[in-house]
C-alpha cells in the first residue's frame, strides 16, 4: 500500500496467493483420500469408501476456511495506515 496499491488490490493479492496454495493442498489431499480409502474402508461405519457427498463436503470446508483465513488478516492490513506502519 505504501507504493500505491489499493485495499482491493492487497485482498486479491492475499486471497489468490492462499486459495491457491489451497487448492494445490486440496487436489494432493483428495489423490491421496482416494488412494487410501481402499484400505481404510472397513473401518467406515455406514459410509461408502468412496462417498462424493463427504469428499465435497470436506471440499467445501477446507475452502471456506482457508478463504476466512486469509480475509481475515488482509480485510486488517489493508486498513491500516502504510505511514504508521513504515514510521514504527
Amino acid at each position: 500500500m505504501a507504493f500505491g496499491a489499493g485495499a482491493t488490490n492487497l485482498l486479491q493479492l492475499v486471497l489468490s496467493r492462499g486459495l491457491r496454495l489451497t487448492a494445490g493442498g486440496v487436489l494432493v489431499g483428495a489423490v491421496a483420500a482416494l488412494a487410501v480409502t481402499r484400505f481404510l474402508g472397513k473401518l467406515l461405519f455406514k459410509v461408502s469408501p468412496h462417498d462424493p457427498v463427504v469428499f465435497g463436503a470436506a471440499l467445501a470446508v477446507m475452502i471456506a476456511t482457508a478463504m476466512l483465513a486469509c480475509l481475515l488478516p488482509a480485510w486488517r492490513a489493508s486498513r491500516t495506515d502504510p505511514a504508521r506502519i513504515l514510521r514504527d
